[in-house]
């Protein structure tokens, strides 16, 4: 059998079907724990809480200060 070119269906087949159980399993447990997918209307609860910086800051500058928080973020993993 040409590892390559068979699917995972086909390589998980072969498997002993002890091993399969497991697979079957891990897979469920990875499923329940990706969030469900929403629906409904996008909760706005946020809106207007930095209403007091409107004066000081411009949509850009805000764009640039996160941006500049996640690169630091990410150089620090």
């Amino acid at each position: 059998m040409n590892m390559e070119t068979t699917t995972l269906e086909e390589k998980i087949h072969f498997l002993p079907m002890e091993i399969q159980q497991e697979i079957e399993k891990l897979v469920d447990s990875f499923l329940k724990a990706q969030p469900a997918e929403q629906k409904g209307t996008l909760k706005l609860d946020w809106r207007g809480a930095l209403k007091d910086l409107r004066e000081k800051y411009t949509s850009v500058e805000l764009q640039h200060e996160a941006q500049h928080l996640w690169m630091k973020n990410v150089s620090s993993r």
